[in-house]
Protein backbone atom coordinates (compact mmCIF):
# COMPACT_ATOMS: atom_id res chain seq x y z
CA UNK A 1 0.00 0.00 0.00
CA UNK A 2 2.78 2.46 0.85
CA UNK A 3 4.61 2.44 -2.47
CA UNK A 4 6.52 5.66 -1.89
CA UNK A 5 8.30 4.62 1.29
CA UNK A 6 9.48 1.47 3.08
CA UNK A 7 7.71 2.78 6.19
CA UNK A 8 4.07 3.82 6.44
CA UNK A 9 3.21 7.51 6.37
CA UNK A 10 3.00 9.20 9.74
CA UNK A 11 -0.49 9.97 11.02
CA UNK A 12 -1.06 13.54 12.16
CA UNK A 13 -4.37 13.94 13.98
CA UNK A 14 -5.54 17.53 13.59
CA UNK A 15 -7.97 18.57 16.34
CA UNK A 16 -9.70 21.90 16.70
CA UNK A 17 -8.49 22.74 20.19
CA UNK A 18 -10.30 24.30 23.13
CA UNK A 19 -9.75 26.49 26.16
CA UNK A 20 -11.19 23.58 28.17
CA UNK A 21 -8.30 21.29 29.18
CA UNK A 22 -10.60 18.25 29.00
CA UNK A 23 -10.61 18.61 25.22
CA UNK A 24 -6.86 18.14 24.72
CA UNK A 25 -6.77 15.39 27.35
CA UNK A 26 -9.44 13.47 25.42
CA UNK A 27 -7.66 13.94 22.10
CA UNK A 28 -4.38 12.66 23.54
CA UNK A 29 -6.14 9.67 25.10
CA UNK A 30 -7.61 8.86 21.70
CA UNK A 31 -4.25 9.04 19.92
CA UNK A 32 -2.74 6.80 22.58
CA UNK A 33 -5.43 4.24 21.82
CA UNK A 34 -4.67 4.50 18.10
CA UNK A 35 -0.96 3.87 18.79
CA UNK A 36 -1.89 0.82 20.86
CA UNK A 37 -3.96 -0.56 17.99
CA UNK A 38 -1.19 -0.01 15.44
CA UNK A 39 2.25 -0.52 16.99
CA UNK A 40 4.97 0.94 14.83
CA UNK A 41 2.80 3.64 13.29
CA UNK A 42 3.99 7.16 14.03
CA UNK A 43 0.97 9.02 15.44
CA UNK A 44 1.17 12.68 16.42
CA UNK A 45 -1.36 15.33 17.40
CA UNK A 46 -1.75 18.98 16.41
CA UNK A 47 -4.36 21.65 17.08
CA UNK A 48 -5.82 24.45 15.01
CA UNK A 49 -6.04 26.80 17.99
CA UNK A 50 -5.86 27.13 21.78
CA UNK A 51 -3.74 24.00 22.36
CA UNK A 52 -0.31 22.97 21.15
CA UNK A 53 1.50 22.00 19.15
CA UNK A 54 0.17 24.07 16.26
CA UNK A 55 -0.07 22.29 12.93
CA UNK A 56 2.95 23.98 11.38
CA UNK A 57 5.15 23.07 14.35
CA UNK A 58 3.95 19.46 14.33
CA UNK A 59 4.59 19.11 10.58
CA UNK A 60 8.05 20.68 10.92
CA UNK A 61 8.90 18.37 13.80
CA UNK A 62 7.91 15.32 11.77
CA UNK A 63 10.01 16.55 8.87
CA UNK A 64 13.07 17.17 11.04
CA UNK A 65 12.81 13.61 12.35
CA UNK A 66 13.03 12.25 8.81
CA UNK A 67 9.35 11.80 7.95
CA UNK A 68 8.56 12.53 4.30
CA UNK A 69 4.99 11.21 4.05
CA UNK A 70 2.18 12.38 6.31
CA UNK A 71 -1.52 11.62 6.45
CA UNK A 72 -3.29 14.49 8.18
CA UNK A 73 -6.59 13.42 9.68
CA UNK A 74 -9.09 16.15 10.68
CA UNK A 75 -10.65 15.13 13.99
CA UNK A 76 -14.03 16.35 12.78
CA UNK A 77 -17.38 14.63 12.39
CA UNK A 78 -18.65 16.58 9.36
CA UNK A 79 -17.25 18.45 6.38
CA UNK A 80 -17.96 21.95 7.62
CA UNK A 81 -15.81 25.10 7.31
CA UNK A 82 -12.84 23.76 9.27
CA UNK A 83 -12.58 20.68 7.06
CA UNK A 84 -13.16 22.51 3.79
CA UNK A 85 -11.01 25.56 4.38
CA UNK A 86 -8.99 25.81 7.62
CA UNK A 87 -7.35 22.39 7.61
CA UNK A 88 -6.23 22.40 3.95
CA UNK A 89 -4.97 25.99 4.23
CA UNK A 90 -2.91 25.43 7.37
CA UNK A 91 -1.44 22.19 6.04
CA UNK A 92 -0.51 23.78 2.73
CA UNK A 93 1.24 26.62 4.56
CA UNK A 94 3.04 24.15 6.81
CA UNK A 95 4.21 21.85 4.00
CA UNK A 96 5.14 24.46 1.37
CA UNK A 97 8.64 25.27 2.70
CA UNK A 98 9.58 21.62 3.26
CA UNK A 99 11.10 19.90 0.19
CA UNK A 100 9.92 16.42 -0.77
CA UNK A 101 7.22 16.33 1.92
CA UNK A 102 4.00 14.60 0.86
CA UNK A 103 0.88 15.42 2.90
CA UNK A 104 -2.45 13.77 2.25
CA UNK A 105 -5.64 14.85 3.99
CA UNK A 106 -7.90 12.06 5.18
CA UNK A 107 -11.67 12.29 5.12
CA UNK A 108 -13.55 13.58 8.14
CA UNK A 109 -14.84 10.89 10.47
CA UNK A 110 -18.54 10.99 9.76
CA UNK A 111 -20.77 9.51 8.75
CA UNK A 112 -19.81 5.97 9.76
CA UNK A 113 -21.44 2.92 11.34
CA UNK A 114 -18.60 3.01 13.87
CA UNK A 115 -19.86 6.39 15.11
CA UNK A 116 -23.34 4.96 15.58
CA UNK A 117 -21.78 2.06 17.49
CA UNK A 118 -19.93 4.60 19.62
CA UNK A 119 -23.19 6.41 20.38
CA UNK A 120 -24.82 3.09 21.30
CA UNK A 121 -21.93 2.34 23.65
CA UNK A 122 -22.38 5.66 25.47
CA UNK A 123 -26.14 5.20 25.81
CA UNK A 124 -25.57 1.72 27.20
CA UNK A 125 -23.09 3.10 29.71
CA UNK A 126 -25.75 5.65 30.70
CA UNK A 127 -28.12 2.83 31.59
CA UNK A 128 -30.17 2.03 28.50
CA UNK A 129 -30.61 -1.55 27.33
CA UNK A 130 -31.81 -3.02 24.01
CA UNK A 131 -35.21 -3.54 25.63
CA UNK A 132 -35.53 0.23 26.03
CA UNK A 133 -35.35 1.02 22.33
CA UNK A 134 -39.04 0.78 21.49
CA UNK A 135 -40.03 3.26 24.19
CA UNK A 136 -37.05 5.64 24.01
CA UNK A 137 -36.60 8.65 21.80
CA UNK A 138 -33.08 9.94 21.23
CA UNK A 139 -31.82 13.44 20.63
CA UNK A 140 -28.68 13.33 18.48
CA UNK A 141 -27.06 16.51 19.79
CA UNK A 142 -24.19 17.88 17.71
CA UNK A 143 -22.06 20.96 18.15
CA UNK A 144 -23.76 22.67 15.22
CA UNK A 145 -22.61 24.41 12.06
CA UNK A 146 -23.66 27.12 9.64
CA UNK A 147 -22.66 24.81 6.76
CA UNK A 148 -25.77 23.30 5.09
CA UNK A 149 -23.86 20.17 4.08
CA UNK A 150 -22.86 19.48 7.69
CA UNK A 151 -26.42 20.04 8.93
CA UNK A 152 -27.78 17.69 6.26
CA UNK A 153 -25.32 14.97 7.29
CA UNK A 154 -26.42 15.22 10.93
CA UNK A 155 -30.08 14.99 9.90
CA UNK A 156 -29.36 11.96 7.71
CA UNK A 157 -27.41 10.31 10.54
CA UNK A 158 -30.44 10.77 12.80
CA UNK A 159 -32.71 9.18 10.18
CA UNK A 160 -30.35 6.26 9.75
CA UNK A 161 -30.08 5.72 13.49
CA UNK A 162 -33.88 5.74 13.81
CA UNK A 163 -33.99 2.59 11.65
CA UNK A 164 -32.09 0.61 14.31
CA UNK A 165 -35.13 0.42 16.59
CA UNK A 166 -35.34 3.62 18.64
CA UNK A 167 -38.90 4.92 18.63
CA UNK A 168 -37.66 8.32 17.42
CA UNK A 169 -34.39 10.13 16.77
CA UNK A 170 -34.22 13.89 16.38
CA UNK A 171 -31.15 15.99 15.52
CA UNK A 172 -30.27 19.02 17.64
CA UNK A 173 -27.49 21.59 17.68
CA UNK A 174 -25.62 23.45 20.40
CA UNK A 175 -24.87 26.42 18.12
CA UNK A 176 -25.37 27.95 14.66
CA UNK A 177 -28.46 25.87 13.79
CA UNK A 178 -31.80 24.83 15.23
CA UNK A 179 -33.36 23.10 17.08
CA UNK A 180 -31.47 23.32 20.36
CA UNK A 181 -31.16 20.23 22.54
CA UNK A 182 -33.86 21.35 24.97
CA UNK A 183 -36.31 22.02 22.14
CA UNK A 184 -35.72 18.59 20.63
CA UNK A 185 -36.28 16.95 24.04
CA UNK A 186 -39.55 18.86 24.49
CA UNK A 187 -40.67 17.97 20.96
CA UNK A 188 -40.22 14.28 21.72
CA UNK A 189 -42.21 14.68 24.94
CA UNK A 190 -44.99 16.40 22.98
CA UNK A 191 -44.90 13.50 20.54
CA UNK A 192 -45.74 11.19 23.44
CA UNK A 193 -42.34 9.53 23.80
CA UNK A 194 -42.11 7.94 27.24
CA UNK A 195 -38.35 8.12 27.76
CA UNK A 196 -35.98 10.66 26.20
CA UNK A 197 -32.22 10.21 25.95
CA UNK A 198 -29.69 12.77 24.76
CA UNK A 199 -26.65 11.46 22.90
CA UNK A 200 -23.94 14.10 22.38
CA UNK A 201 -22.50 13.71 18.89
CA UNK A 202 -19.23 15.39 19.83
CA UNK A 203 -15.79 13.92 20.35
CA UNK A 204 -14.50 15.68 23.45
CA UNK A 205 -15.77 17.73 26.40
CA UNK A 206 -15.88 21.51 26.16
CA UNK A 207 -18.16 24.54 26.02
CA UNK A 208 -20.61 23.20 23.43
CA UNK A 209 -20.95 19.73 24.99
CA UNK A 210 -21.61 21.47 28.32
CA UNK A 211 -24.33 23.47 26.57
CA UNK A 212 -25.86 20.22 25.30
CA UNK A 213 -25.89 18.76 28.81
CA UNK A 214 -27.41 21.95 30.24
CA UNK A 215 -30.16 21.92 27.62
CA UNK A 216 -30.89 18.27 28.31
CA UNK A 217 -31.16 18.96 32.04
CA UNK A 218 -33.34 22.04 31.54
CA UNK A 219 -35.82 20.05 29.46
CA UNK A 220 -35.83 17.08 31.83
CA UNK A 221 -34.22 14.42 29.65
CA UNK A 222 -34.25 11.03 31.34
CA UNK A 223 -30.78 9.96 30.15
CA UNK A 224 -27.77 12.00 29.07
CA UNK A 225 -24.88 10.06 27.59
CA UNK A 226 -21.23 11.03 27.63
CA UNK A 227 -19.37 12.45 24.63
CA UNK A 228 -17.90 9.98 22.15
CA UNK A 229 -14.49 10.22 23.81
CA UNK A 230 -11.43 8.01 23.27
CA UNK A 231 -13.47 4.93 22.46
CA UNK A 232 -12.29 1.80 20.64
CA UNK A 233 -14.81 2.54 17.86
CA UNK A 234 -13.39 6.00 17.30
CA UNK A 235 -9.80 4.73 17.34
CA UNK A 236 -10.64 2.11 14.73
CA UNK A 237 -12.36 4.74 12.61
CA UNK A 238 -9.28 6.94 12.67
CA UNK A 239 -7.23 4.05 11.37
CA UNK A 240 -9.76 3.35 8.62
CA UNK A 241 -9.61 6.96 7.43
CA UNK A 242 -5.81 6.86 7.66
CA UNK A 243 -5.56 3.69 5.57
CA UNK A 244 -7.85 5.09 2.87
CA UNK A 245 -5.85 8.31 2.62
CA UNK A 246 -2.48 6.58 2.76
CA UNK A 247 -3.33 4.74 -0.43
CA UNK A 248 -4.60 7.86 -2.22
CA UNK A 249 -2.51 9.84 -4.72
CA UNK A 250 -4.18 13.15 -3.75
CA UNK A 251 -1.87 15.58 -1.93
CA UNK A 252 -2.30 18.90 -0.23
CA UNK A 253 -1.49 21.22 -3.18
CA UNK A 254 -4.09 19.45 -5.33
CA UNK A 255 -6.73 19.89 -2.64
CA UNK A 256 -6.17 23.62 -2.37
CA UNK A 257 -5.66 24.49 -6.00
Amino acid sequence: MYAHSPTPPALLVVAHGSRDPRHAATVHALTRRVRALRPGLRVETAFLEFDGPAVDRAVASLYRSGVREVVALPLLLTRAFHAKSDVPAVLTAAASPLPDLSVRIADVLGPSPLLLANLERRLGEAGLTPADRATTGVVLASAGSSDPEAIAVIAETAREWRHTGWCAVRPAFASAALPRTEDAVRALRAQGVRRVAVAPYVIAPGRLPDRIAAGAAAAGADVVASVLGPSPELARLLLRRYEAAAGSPARVPALTG
